[in-house]
Order: C-alpha cells, then structure tokens, then sequence
C-alpha cells in the first residue's frame, strides 16, 4: 500500500514566538528479520510540498537523520516516509512536539513504536524536542544529560524485566544510545555506557534471536573493555560482560571458537578479581556457565567438575537476599543435573532439583527470569522421573513447564526450548499412561517450537529429534505410515544438523536408529534395520564407559539385531542382541526406570535364540527375566501389556518343544491380562491378540477341544479387523488366522472354514505390502492346502506361481549370498512340488519355466548381473550406464560382504554394517533401475523371467535336453531339442523318490569304503590316504560293502530313468557305424543330481549296455545357463587362445600327488606338439593369485592338485595350492570373457552339497560363472595313477578333433567327446568290478 502524506496540522495557540525542531531522529529496528535492509533517507511533507533528509548508519539496526525538521510556528508535527537506497518505501510515521512522550520520560525525549508497511517488521522511531528563539541555531540547549538518559534507560529496562515486552528493552537500548552519543568525548562515563548498552542488546537477542544484536553487543563490550585501564576495579566487570556476550552468541551459532573467546575472558576476568571483591560471586557464576556449555559442547567431564566447584562458590559468597542469589542456585542445579545425565548418580539429581526450587522461591513473581527457573526446575524433576519412575515427579514437571509456558511472553526467544520441555513432559505422560491426549498436546508443543525457531539457530537439532520421537511413539500407538515417515526425515535432519564432536550426537543417532527399527515394522525394508543397526552402533561407539544412557543404548543396539535376526535367521545377529542387552541390564543401576523394559526385552531375545537352537537355558532365562519385568512394572504403567505379552509369548515357545500345558495355560492367562490393559485403538493390541489366538491353538492340539480353536479362530479374527490395510503386519495376521481355519476344518471337516483358510492365505500372499516372507509363508499354505484337497482346481497353479514369485523376492539380491542359500535350503522341496503339479495337470511348459526360475537361484542372479547391456546403452546411455554401474557393484558387494562377529571391535562392526546398508541400498536401486528399464516399449521383457519359448530359444543345435524333476509325488522329464517348439514330456512312473536315496546312500556308501569320498563321517572312521595315489585329501577305512553295490546303483538309474527317455527319444540303436554319438545334456534336479547318469547302464551279464553307448553326455545346471554359452559362443579372441597347466603336487596339509608333475608336462609337451598355446608352473612357482592372472591371459586351464568342498560355507570351496588357497567366491567374481575350457584334475570338483541339490554349489559350476564355456570336472576322489593318462586321452582326442575339423588355436568346443573318449579308454583298461567302474565314472562334462 503507498503511503500517503498529509499536511502539516496547525497548532491551537502556543509559543509562535519560539522555534520548535525535531532534532535527534533515530530509527531502531527491534523485531522481523531484515535480512540485507538499509535505510536511506525520510521524506517529510511541510507545507505542502516534500523534503528529503538522508539517513545514517550508525549500528546494523540502528539509523540516525543528521539534520533536524524544523516546524513552523502553530505547526504539531509531520508526516514522514523512510525509503531504501532501491527506493522502496517501507514505513510511514507522523512524529511532533505532543504526540509520544511518556511518562517518566525528560520532558525532550519523544518516542513511538511502529511497523513497516507489509507488517513484518518492528522499529521504535525516538526523536528530541528542541525550542528555539525564531532564527538561532539548533543547540544541545535544554537536551537531557547523561545521568537523566541512564535513569530513563534502566526504566524502561525494568519494566521489560517485569513485563517481558520487547518494546520495553528496544526503547531502553535507544535511550542509552542516545547516552552514548552525548557522552562520547566523556573518557570516563563511555566505558559504562558501553557495557550497559551492550548488556541490553543481549538481553534483545534473547528475546528476539536477532544474530545483529549480540554482534553488535560483542562490539560495544570489546571497546568497554578496551577503555578500561588494566588496574581499574571494573576491568573484570568488563571482561565479564566480553564473556556473557560471546555465550550469548555460542548459544544461537554452536561454534567453539565463541565458546573458546568466552571461557578465556572470564578466566581472566575471576583473576583479576581479589578475594573479598564485591562482584566475585557474579564472575564466579558467569565463569560456572561457560564451563556448563563447555563440557555440552565437548563432553569433556573435566569441564563440568569444575564449573560445579566454581557455581558452589559462587553461592556460598552470595547472600540469601541479594539479587542473583536464586541465578546462582539454578546454574548451580544445572551443572549437577548433567553430572547427574552422565553418571546417573541420583545425589546429584536430588542437589539439583533442591536448588532449583529454592531459586524459584527466592525469585518474585512477575520476574522476566521466573519462566526460565521454572523450566530447568521442571526438567530437573522429568529427569528423575526418568530415573526413578516415581509419578509424582512427572506431575510436578508438567505443571512447572505448563507455568514456564505461561508466563513467557510471545515472540521470546526462549519460548521454543520451554514449549519443547512441556511437550517432553506430556510425552513422559502418554509413555506413563497412554492417554493419547498428551501425546498429541506434546506434538504440538514441538511443532510450536520449531515455528518459532530459526534456520541455522543451534537449538534446532535438539527440537527435531523430540519432535521425531513423539512421532515414533504417536505412530506405535496409531499405526499411521506418515507418522513414521515425518519421524524419519525430523530426526535424520537433527544428526544432519548436529556437529561431529557434539555430547548430544549419540543421543540422537541412538533415536534415528530407533526410529527406523519402527519403520521396519510397518514396512519390513531391510534397509530400514540396516540403517537402525549402524546408527546405534555409531552411537554405541560415541557414548563413554560409565555414562548413563549406556543401558539404553546397548538395549536399542540388541532391539536392531533382535528385528534383523527374525526376518533373517542369522544366530549370529541374535547373539550381538543378547550380548548388549545382557550388558544392558548388568549395567542398569539400582532403581533404574529403564530397568524392566530392558528386562523384557532380553527374556524376548533369549526366547528366539530358543526357538532357533533349542538350548534349555535360554527359555528358562527368558520367561524368569520378563517376568520381573512385570514384577517392576506398576499397575496402569502403558508397557504392561506388552511386557505381559512377551511372557505369554516366550511360555508358548517352551510349549512348541516340551507341550506341557501348564505353560499353555499360564501363557494364555498373561496374554488375557495383557488383553485387558491394552487401550482402545492401541497398535500393540493385534499382536498381543495374534498370540493369545496361537496359544489357543496349542491347547486345542492338546486338548482337542472345539472351544480353543473357536476361541483361536475369533481371536484371530478380531486381530485381523484391528490391523489396517497397508499395514506390514497384515499379511502375518492373515496367514495366522488361515492357519486355525485349516486346523478347525482338518478336525470338523466344515467346508466353509477350508474356504475361509484358501480366502485368507490368498489375500494374506497376494498383500502389496509386508514382509515377503510373511506373504510367501501364506502363498505356501494357499497352494499346497488347496493342491492337498483340490488338486484339480483352476487356482492351484495360480497358488504355485505366486508361492514361487515371491520366493525369488525372499531369496533376492537384498539378502547376503549365505542367506539365500539358507533360504533355498529351507525351501528346496516346493520348486519340485510345483513343478510336479504341473506336470500332473499337462502344463509342461509351465513346469519348466518355475523350475528353471527357482533353481541355481544364484547363478542366475549373478548372470542377470552381468546381462550384456550394449543395446540399451546404445538406445539409453545414461540408464544403461547406470544399470552397467549398479550390476558391478552389487555383484562385487555380495561376493566381498563381511559378516559381523561378537568378538569384533566397535569400530570394524560399523564397518560391516555400513557395507551391509550398501548392499541393500544398491539391491533396492537395481530394482528401482529395472522398472525403468521395463518402462522403455522396446524392453518391456528385460531380465524377466524366460517363458518356455524364450527357455528353448538358443538350445543347441545338435543334442537333446533332458530335465528331469524328482518328487515325492511323481518323477518326470522332459526333452528340449532345437527343432521343436514344445517340451516333450517323459514319465518315469517307475523313479520314486525313496528309490533314488537308496542309490545315492548306496553309492556313497561305496565310495567311502574304497577310500574315494572324502566327507561323511558317519559311514567309516577317517585314515590318511596313501602318499601319492589318491587326490582326495583324506580317506576312509569304512566296512566292507557288497561288492556289487555300484552295479545296482547303475543298473537302477538305467532301467528307472535313462533307458525310459532313450527310448522316447529313438536313441536305443546301432551305433557301431556312427562316427558321432549324439550329445544329451542332463538336468537333474534333487538328490538325483549327485548321481551318475551318464555312466548308468548294465556292466555284467550278456547284455552289457549304457548310456556312453547311445550319447556323449554333459550336465549343465539349468537349461538357461546352457543356452547362454550357446548364443554368446563366438570366437575365442586368438591372443588370449591357449592353455595354462599347473600342478600342485606338495601342498601343505594335505597328502602329496606326485603324478601330477608327470600330468602337466605330458600335457605341455603334447601342446607344444600340436602348436598350441601354453604355459606350464608348477607348485611355487604360481599362488592362487597368479594363477587367476594367468586365467584371464589364456582361454583355457588344466588344474592338477586337490580341492577340497566346504559343506558348511559352499563358496569356501577351494583348490589348495603351495601357496595357499584358491576358492570358489574367488573365482565367480571373475567376468572372464575369453574363457573357453577349464579342467579340473581334481577330487570332488563337481560333489556340490547334499542340502543345496538344486544349487549346483561346486567348483565346476563357480567355473561357468566365472566365464568357463565347458568344464571338465570329477564327481569324487581320483586315482593319482590313472589321472595323467585320462588326461593325455583328453587331450590327444580333443586336438585330433580339432585338427580334423581345420581348427586352429585351442578349441574346447569337442571336450564332450574327448572326455568320453578318454573315460572308455580307461574302462576298456580295466575290468568291471566296483573299484575299476568307481575310477572312470567320475570324470564328467559340464557346459556347451
């Protein structure tokens, strides 16, 4: 709005005789932020037309006309606009000789506040009169002295120390400016001037938070001090006042340096002070703050010992009645509550709270310090509420800060820090009582705070972090998602804005990581418990021995595990919980109000360590620890339902083993209780329910009475109904409840309760939110209770399509290498299962595509990683560069990913946590990265999941394969040839299941009485082998078999399975005059992957036959990971074609193999014959090391020593070198392009590991990850006497072959029929028995 200016307004009567003049205009902005504001000039209307003054700065806030207006006789006063130096007219004021003098005011002085024109800022125009005879000049005649401006300054302050009102303290600070203009030659009184002045300013920064005005206090202190001779009795006054000003400004900034410029001054200024000096309390007590934020600041303990000891003095030389007596008292009380904060020494919190309410009493009401006493004492009171638990503190607390409240003045400064302690007392309430009101009364005292707190001011991080933790527990008791999300984001913002080396950054790392444990909980994001576990670890690691948070930490830390290890199953996360909440409790003082939720807690994660290993002392532990949680908690305390709970849940983990009803019936009593305590509309309520609903159903498997299971079924119900839609617990709740119907129908045989369980299982699998495992867990149920029943139903392939999708997402790339494997172990049996049924029902497409999506689940997960990307970079370089980027360092994470251990240091478990946060991050991205690629029309298809079509696209051109899928159920195959668009589909009614363990035990059994497999202990006692004759590294003295046991091995694989399919497919004839056998590459799946089926036939009798009769075969883990080498089978770049040898044949450790040194060198030799490529080193001339440099310079390698199969961490698998050990994690992070053939003459490269049958987790495969197109690899232990000449068959056939065909260079593309050809030669060697058909049978080929 422009500011329109009116005529002067004539005057009734007067002096026309004298002259009257506006001189001394001042304008002092006091309120609004001004940012960069710089007043110019004012514009005066007289007599009609318009006068400019200019205007000078004299202080950041503060302006001064230089001239005066002089007023026509019979003329009042003027209107006047200021403008900027751009012009803008921003204040419109009439000023004059009547309107603005106040009482008490010389009769000179005139003042007045006003605001700017948009009403965002304050300023306090001030002006003097002055009269003069018509004609003479303006003089300082008649203005008001030194002594008068003073008097009428410390009026004006006294009244803003009573009201609080910011006018008050502005119109005091331009009186004494006005003082200091008139006493500025007066060498004596300036110094004074100064030092008030600048007190009155930090007074104004106070209130206000105005970073000019304590700028411009340090100033006027700085020159004070600088004016006052070194022996003058008020220099230490002076550096005092220096001191005050820099905390003033430390406390809005947090920057050391004032904090630093602060304690040095007022160690100087106690100094100088002589005993008996009457100002040694104040410089005492000013000395005592400065070493109070000192230590805030640092942490350093030193600091705050000895700002008690000076604040102690400080009130012993201060007499009950003087004025600062009750300041005194309250730092005093500050400084012992925070000993009291770091120790937990509950002395010094009595010393505090007993200070502080003696301030109180001795300040008078109406007193501007009253709000601020009344705060700390408040805070003192919380804090041992906190400690102790006694509710008449917290009572006290609320009401004090409700005062604090109260009587502080809008607009003041500190109004954000006592609206943050009232809303941290009515949070204290809800925690205590659960009455929702105060928690939402809380909240909105924080939100009030950070309105009222400016950008960058140094409180800001403090009222974040509250703020998150009342949205934390608001969204606990809600389960509203945004709620935990607005958390998340305040309390990340509070560490972003807390300084490395804040005291206050473990707290607040501590409350992230909580806060993100609770995200977990809706959400089940694994990132969310990563961030939780580093965050309290980083807090762990800041918090000192003996400091009183401890406790709490450590508890919060076992809480991050705790959640990690039930939805990873990891034991080793569950022992770092126990390990800090068992250090939690011991460390717990006594009367500590913490003490039984961390009780709780620990009997919760002793409870889970049990269920995982069974061990009886930790259930004992568990339900003896939370019940003295329950014992400690008062009656209408908000966690007794759930502490009641945790004990009804561990009572019925003891009954999943023992089944003793006494602790049915005890569990479902406390979950009762717990019921009943628990508030309407509490969050905890469904889970508390779900439980009760579980031991219900404990008892009826007991009892078989109706009633439990009806109660169970309603429970459960009632659970389901108070869980939201979108809630993570859903899908668990679903699943539970489906679980009862099920149970209630297999004893009633009620229809409707079946069809209650399918309906709830589906919705339960089908939830977009949850965790995946709770949803895969229902997909299970969905799909094999309806198969069970149903098997003909059009959804029970639906059910096994979305049990086998979310699978794949259960054992995804956000989980560690030996997680996924230990989910596939878990679940090994349902990928067959669903392809059985889809046998069943003639899907035969559909079977092969769900075997080939779940099996070797992580190769094809790291060949997905490693997807050429030339088109879609080509299309999208910037997203196809990223996905290139992103698939290198996930691939390269999961490999190198460290587990934590218990006996780690600090410092390298939040190392590996951040690496754990890093995966998860880059697993969560790909994914993200995958959609947009999806999104793009020409690659809508990319990375998914090969239909059958897309599966039989590359297959090669000549050979068939054969998949075939063993189950309980029914045995089946199909064939996969190139020229056909369908799978055939083969039968194999007379292959069961048992049938092929009795094979596999038979043979392995075999094995180990010939001295040939080198694990399995059971089956004989372990003996060192025999120097040079054996590559397994130990053997076994086992008893003796019947010597016809591998015949019947063979002979059963031959009539149940291969001579079914040969027949199928016309290969059963004459192959006498076929100068090429045709290939067959076999897919086995289960146990029937460990046994040999290019080998099966009959060995004896007339009628010899096999299947090296009919086919030269090779295996290949899955039909994918075969046709991949066949699309990408180009060239092999000829700098790079060759062969490396090397044996190892006295490896430390393990028994010598001398027959390898023959090996190699007849290899090299015969290379070298043929004009092959080669290098040969032998034992320490080659480490592990440079033999993997050596396999990226030649396209293939001959590897002679031993190797060894780690059962327990299959990627530990090795072959051992002089110098050390080559294993097979090492090998797969290799992308080796060039590489075409790898032969391992080794023992058990191909054994893989019994409980990962549908993994291929051996040595051969991790070559074909590494790049390796075919392998040539052994089943069990070689002989060290026929190895070299299988090996020199080898190769003499393979080069034969390749010279036939024109080749040049080393080509492994015949190794098929170069290691059958070299396996018949050695059986032709030998005879039949079970010891000649155990020495050739192991050689097999893996690949193209």
């Amino acid at each position: 709005m422009e500011p329109r200016l009116n005529s002067p307004s004539p005057v009734n009567g007067g002096d026309e005789d004298r002259q009257c003049h506006l001189a001394g205009v001042v304008f002092d902005h006091y309120g609004g932020e001004n940012g960069t504001l710089s007043l110019a000039e004012v514009i005066v209307a007289r007599l009609g037309d318009e006068k400019s003054f200019s205007l000078v700065k004299v202080s950041p806030r503060r302006w001064r006309m230089e001239s005066s207006i002089e007023l026509p006789p019979g003329v009042e006063g003027v209107d006047c606009v200021i403008r900027t130096k751009d012009l803008k007219e921003i204040v419109s004021v009439r000023i004059g000789c009547v309107e603005g003098r106040e009482e008490g005011s010389p009769e000179a002085i005139f003042s007045k506040s006003i605001q700017s024109l948009d009403g965002q800022l304050q300023f306090l125009v001030s002006w003097q009169i002055i009269k003069t005879v018509s004609g003479a000049e303006v003089g300082a005649a008649g203005l008001p002295s030194i002594p008068d401006l003073v008097k009428l300054s410390e009026t004006q302050y006294n009244a803003f120390r009573s009201s609080g009102r910011l006018i008050d303290i502005s119109k005091s600070i331009s009186v004494l400016w006005r003082a200091v203009d008139v006493g500025s030659d007066d060498s004596t009184a300036l110094p004074g001037l100064l030092s008030n002045l600048g007190g009155y300013l930090c007074y104004r920064h106070d209130h206000t938070g105005n970073p000019q005005d304590v700028d411009e206090a340090i100033s006027l202190h700085q020159k004070a001090m600088s004016l006052t001779p070194e022996d003058h009795t008020d220099l230490p006054a002076r550096l005092a006042d220096v001191g005050n000003s820099f905390l003033h400004r430390f406390n809005r900034t947090g920057h050391l340096i004032d904090l630093n410029e602060a304690l040095s001054a007022h160690r100087r200024a106690v100094r100088l002070a002589p005993e008996g000096h009457a100002g040694l309390p104040y410089l005492l007590s000013s000395l005592g703050t400065a070493l109070q934020l000192f230590f805030e600041r640092t942490g350093d303990l030193r600091s705050l010992t000895e700002a008690i000891s000076t604040r102690s003095k400080a009130v012993l030389l201060t007499s009950q009645t003087h004025p600062h007596m009750p300041l005194a008292l309250n730092n005093l009380g500050g400084s012992l509550q925070s000993r009291f904060s770091r120790t937990g020494d509950l002395r010094d919190l009595d010393k505090a709270i007993s200070a502080r309410r003696h301030a109180v009493r001795l300040t008078p009401e109406g007193q501007v310090d009253l709000p601020t006493r009344l705060a700390n004492l408040g805070n003192s009171f919380l804090s041992r509420f906190e400690r102790a638990g006694d509710p008449h503190d917290l009572g006290e607390a609320t009401s004090t800060h409700r005062q604090a409240v109260r009587l502080t003045p809008e607009k003041h400064a500190a109004l954000p820090l006592r609206l943050n302690c009232l809303g941290t007392s009515l949070q204290s309430q809800f925690e205590l009582t659960g009455d929702l009101p105060d928690l939402t009364e809380g909240i909105s005292s924080f939100r009030e705070a950070i309105l009222l707190t400016p950008e960058g001011h140094s409180l800001l991080p403090f009222l974040l972090a509250n703020l998150g933790k009342a949205l934390r527990l608001l969204f606990e008791r809600t389960g509203e998602s945004r709620d935990i999300a607005e958390a998340v984001s305040v309390r990340s913002q509070a560490v972003e804005l807390t300084p490395v080396g804040h005291p206050q950054l473990p707290s607040r790392l501590s409350s992230l990581g909580s806060t993100f444990l609770s995200r977990f909980k809706l959400t089940g994001d694994l990132r969310d418990v990563a961030e939780a576990i580093s965050a309290q670890n980083k807090a762990l690691s800041l918090t000192p021995a003996g400091h009183a948070e401890l406790p709490s930490r450590l508890n919060n830390l076992g809480n991050a595990y705790y959640f990690r290890f039930r939805h990873a199953a990891d034991l080793r996360d569950i022992d770092e919980c126990i390990s800090a909440q068992t250090k939690a409790v011991a460390l717990a003082p006594e009367g500590y109000a913490m003490l039984p939720r961390l009780l709780s807690n620990l009997g919760s994660s002793l409870a889970s360590r049990y269920q995982a290993t069974g061990k009886p002392d930790d259930i004992s532990q568990a339900i003896s620890s939370q019940r003295r949680a329950v014992s400690l908690t008062p009656e209408g305390h908000a966690e007794l339902p759930s502490r009641l709970n945790n004990v009804g849940a561990s009572l019925q983990c003891r009954l999943d083993r023992t089944g003793e009803l006494p602790d049915v019936d005890g569990g479902i009593l406390e979950q009762l209780r717990a019921v009943r305590l628990t508030a309407e509309g509490d969050t905890g309520l469904p889970g508390i329910l779900s439980n009760l609903g579980s031991l219900y159903v404990h008892r009826f498997k007991q009892t078989n009475h109706l009633s439990d299971i009806n109660e169970a079924i309603s429970v459960q119900k009632q659970a389901v109904s108070l869980t939201p839609e979108g809630h993570a617990a859903l899908p668990s709740q679903l699943h539970n409840l489906a679980v009862c119907c099920h149970r209630r129908f297999a004893s009633t045989g009620r229809a409707g309760d079946f069809d209650e369980g399918v309906r709830t299982s589906r919705l339960a699998a089908t939830c977009a939110i949850g965790p995946p495992n709770d949803r895969f867990r229902a997909a299970r149920l969905w799909a094999r209770e309806l198969n069970r029943l149903y098997p003909n139903s059009p959804d029970v392939l639906p059910a096994f399509s979305c049990a086998i999708g979310l699978l794949l997402i259960v054992a995804g790339l956000e989980q560690t290498l030996q997680r996924r494997y230990s989910i596939i172990q878990e679940h090994a049996c349902l990928p067959l299962e669903a392809a059985n049924t889809a046998f069943r029902l003639r899907h035969f497409a559909t079977a092969l595509e769900w075997l080939e999506q779940s099996r070797c689940l992580v190769w094809g997960q790291q060949n997905q990683l490693r997807t050429p990307l030339d088109e879609l970079i080509i299309h999208e370089p910037a997203l196809g560069e990223r996905v290139k980027e992103v698939s290198w360092r996930l691939e390269g994470a999961a490999w190198s990913f460290r587990m934590s251990d218990i006996k780690m240091n600090i410092s390298e478990k939040i190392a590996i946590e951040d690496e754990a946060r890093n995966h998860l991050n880059l697993a969560r991205e790909w994914g993200d990265l995958l959609k947009r690629v999806r999104a793009i029309p020409r690659f809508q298809t990319f990375l998914q999941p090969s239909s059958c079509s897309g599966i039989m696209e590359n297959l090669p051109k000549l050979g068939i394969v054969v998949v075939i899928n063993v189950h309980e159920k029914g045995c089946n195959a199909i064939a996969l040839r190139d020229e056909s668009r369908d799978p055939l589909h083969i039968p194999l009614p007379a292959l069961t299941v048992q049938k092929i363990n009795c094979y596999r035990n038979l043979l392995k059994a075999q094995l180990c009485s010939h001295g040939l497999k080198a694990r399995d202990a059971s089956i004989g006692v372990i003996e060192e082998a025999p120097g040079g004759f054996e590559r397994a590294l130990v053997r076994y003295r086992g008893r003796r078999e019947d010597e016809d046991g591998v015949h019947l091995v063979l002979e059963g694989l031959w009539h149940d399975i291969v001579k079914p399919i040969l027949s199928i497919l016309e290969l059963l004839r004459d192959t006498s005059f076929v100068k090429m056998l045709p290939r067959i590459w076999w897919c086995p799946t289960g146990p029937l992957s460990f046994l040999p089926l290019h080998a099966a036939g009959n060995y004896r009798g007339e009628k010899v036959e096999s299947t090296m009769d009919y086919a030269v075969s090779s295996y290949t883990p899955t039909v994918t990971a075969l046709t991949q080498r066949v699309k990408a089978n180009h060239l092999i770049n000829q700098t790079i074609s060759g062969l490396f040898l090397t044996c190892q044949p006295k490896a430390p450790g393990v028994p010598p193999i001398t027959g390898t040194i023959n090996e190699v060198t007849s290899i090299h030799e015969r290379a070298k014959a043929c004009g092959v490529r080669s290098l040969k080193l032998e034992g320490d001339a080659v480490t592990p090391e440079d033999c993997l440099k050596h396999m990226e310079r030649y396209s293939s390698i001959h590897l002679a020593c031993h190797a060894s199969q780690n059962v327990s961490e299959p990627l530990q698998s090795r072959f051992i070198f002089h110098g050390g050990k080559l294993s097979l994690g090492t090998i797969i992070k290799r992308n080796l392009k060039n590489a075409d053939l790898a032969f391992l003459s080794a023992c058990e490269t191909c054994t893989g590991e019994e409980t990962l049958s549908d993994e291929a987790v051996h040595l051969a495969a991790g070559m074909l990850a590494a790049g390796y197109r075919r392998v040539v690899a052994t089943m069990w232990s070689i002989k060290d006497q026929y190895a070299p000449n299988v090996s020199d068959d080898f190769y003499d056939h393979l080069w034969a072959l390749s010279t036939e065909e024109g080749g040049t260079g080393f080509d492994g593309a015949c190794s098929a029929y170069a290691i059958h050809h070299a396996t018949q030669r050695l059986r032709k060697r030998l005879d039949n028995s079970d010891r000649s058909l155990l020495s050739w049978i192991p050689y097999v080929h893996f690949g193209h």
